[in-house]
């Protein structure tokens, strides 16, 4: 395993997980938890990390008070509309959540250093550098037409911006050629058994 800075967790391997919206890593993580394994889904950890008080400070000395709200946390639809379509702003906001986020995740590793595998669930692995950490990098994917259904029935948006933000995003082909294992979501007993197989080669390794 790669060092990244504590000798105490040589021995745990790090996986990273990985896909675009609407493939279904979030159900594979899920899955992956419930076969015991620790996963740290980056979205949500990173939602908790930017209510710490100072990197609301931060925040809203780089944006405006206006993005905080009367009771001390983010208001995280001011925040999306001034950086959404900006990527310098978008670019000043990740200097100040990404290695947040990198820190609050090594204190994660340093809590579960007795398992012997983790999980580091992330839409931007290979985009943030995160890959570099990690032991094996497993790729969800799914069939174009289905990641947009999936996305449709989950959050209020339209077609062509589903295709905006697959479009924003690294190709499936790209991050299958980065990665150690590829996990076809389309029917999840099928998943399951991929899932399955892939712990299973990992674990004797």
């Amino acid at each position: 395993m790669k060092n990244i800075g504590n000798s105490n967790i040589k021995k745990t391997k790090i996986i990273g997980l990985t896909g675009g919206i609407g493939s279904g890593k979030t159900t594979v993580a899920n899955y992956i938890i419930s076969k015991g394994i620790p996963v740290y889904v980056s979205d949500v950890e990173a939602k908790k990390v930017m209510e710490f008080s100072n990197i609301i400070t931060q925040i809203s000395e780089a944006f405006g008070n206006e993005i905080i709200n009367p009771n001390n946390t983010l208001d995280r639809e001011k925040l999306a509309s001034i950086v959404f379509n900006k990527p310098e702003k978008l670019k000043q906001l990740n200097a100040i959540v990404h290695p947040a986020v990198k820190k609050h995740f090594e204190n994660w590793i340093v809590i579960n250093k007795e398992a012997p595998m983790i999980v580091k669930e992330t839409a931007i692995l290979f985009e943030s550098g995160s890959y570099k950490d990690c032991d094996a990098i497993i790729t969800v994917t799914s069939p174009l037409e289905t990641r947009i259904s999936r996305v449709l029935k989950r959050d209020n948006t339209t077609r062509e911006k589903v295709l905006q933000r697959i479009n924003n995003q690294l190709s499936d082909e790209e991050r299958i050629e980065r990665s150690d294992y590829v996990v076809v979501n389309e029917n999840f007993d099928n998943t399951k058994k991929q899932v399955d197989e892939i712990i299973n080669l990992l674990k004797n390794k």
